[in-house]
């Protein structure tokens, strides 16, 4: 075995490793950047990261004169059918109302007590940015479970509560609170009891399940009340796309506008974090190449004198060892650099991302360790192969 070490340091290019070695820890490292802030990224904002898809609130314009000539500011069938069939919409839910008289009472010891109209909402779930398992109702529950827009919640903590003297209130609080709820026509109401469960960075409503929307609808349908949906909710996949702003004017549509210049932006972050990843990909395949293609053009130089060796009775696994160790070494540092590497510019952009989001709960590392891991195995098996494969054609050959 000494003497196939002797032979491999003969040959060894070290500038040539040096290379691989760095482009190597370049494209690992990059990879595991971009898996990592994936992660810990789409767990900012309740989930509502700029990793995810973008959605759009689409409703028909009011005019000034709309009430007067009963123009109708709902959405057919027909339409949303239409909208859904367009190229740039990925998918589309309808934003249903309650057809039904819905007051809430809040009475709570040390603040003000209030009784007040209001209205529900509900979307298919797919399109509700907050988890919870609370998020369900099945007919007969007496609690119904409340998604509150996260701007209500600002208002009253900057704006009533500063003005009033109150105490401000916090979404852990608010969700051990419980409302009063009384649902119901001119003829027969029905007394629930409300529970927040969570606060919506997308949705500008009050939503409640779609389960006890459908059931609530049909037991006390207000026969004045509108049963078309007057606002869409829109995926899209690339919000920049001009086609959506163009056939949104051709029909008479809108949108808010902040959301959808913020759709674009993220849209162009989330592309730059993949070009970002898949250089970083492409960095690695082509250092792993040029290692490969090192080693094999190593396993060449010596070739006569690695038959010399299976001449003499040396194995193609005893030939081969050498080299598989010398680059699954390599691949086993690259790792480690590239995993501390990562961990130190992690460290660094989670403080940043502290000072913008002060209760960023941020993931481990573990799935950044698994790529790197899979990675590892993957190229260590290919250069296992392709140095055995070699060697044995070295030994056929002499055969």
């Amino acid at each position: 075995m000494k003497l196939v070490w002797k032979l491999l340091r003969q040959h060894i290019s070290i500038p040539q490793f040096v290379g691989f070695f760095f482009a190597n820890l370049v494209g690992v490292a990059i990879i595991l950047l971009g898996v990592q802030f994936y992660i810990d990224y789409k767990t900012l904002d309740n989930g509502d990261s700029f990793m995810k898809a973008d959605y759009l609130i689409v409703n028909k314009k009011i005019g000034a004169l709309s009430g007067l000539t009963g123009k109708n500011n709902t959405f057919s069938s027909a339409e949303i059918e239409e909208l859904n069939n367009e190229d740039f919409v990925e998918r589309i839910g309808a934003f249903t109302p309650s057809s039904f008289n819905v007051k809430a009472r809040f009475d709570v010891e040390g603040f003000v007590n209030f009784s007040t109209e209001m209205f529900f909402e509900s979307v298919p779930d797919e399109f509700v940015d907050v988890k919870s398992d609370a998020w369900n109702y099945v007919e007969g529950d007496d609690e119904i479970p409340i998604i509150l827009p996260k701007n209500y919640l600002d208002l009253y903590n900057f704006g009533y509560a500063q003005g009033k003297g109150l105490p401000k209130l916090s979404e852990g609080i608010l969700g051990a609170m419980r409302l009063k709820i009384l649902i119901g026509s001119n003829d027969e109401t029905r007394e629930f009891w409300g529970r927040i469960v969570g606060f919506s960075s997308r949705l500008n409503t009050i939503l409640v399940p779609e389960t006890f929307m459908q059931w609530a609808n049909e037991e006390y349908m207000n026969p004045n009340a509108v049963k078309n949906p007057t606002r869409l909710i829109v995926e899209v996949e690339n919000p920049a796309d001009e086609r959506i702003v163009t056939y949104l004017q051709e029909n008479g549509y809108e949108t808010d506008e902040d959301k959808l210049d913020a759709s674009k932006t993220t849209f162009v972050l989330r592309l730059i974090v993949s070009i970002v990843m898949g250089v970083g990909f492409v960095i690695s395949i082509l250092s792993f190449y040029i290692l490969m293609l090192s080693i094999f053009l190593l396993v060449q130089k010596n070739s006569m004198k690695l038959e010399n060796l299976l001449l003499l009775g040396y194995s193609p696994a005893k030939v081969s060892f050498p080299y598989q160790v010398m680059a699954i070494s390599l691949n086993v540092l690259v790792l480690i650099l590239a995993v501390a590497i990562m961990l130190i510019v992690r460290t660094i952009y989670i403080d940043c991302l502290g000072y913008v989001f002060p209760d960023i709960d941020v993931q481990g590392v573990f799935p950044a360790l698994l790529v790197g891991t899979l990675l590892l195995v993957i190229v260590s098996v290919i250069h296992f192969m392709v140095i055995r494969n070699k060697v044995i054609s070295l030994w056929k050959r002499k055969e």
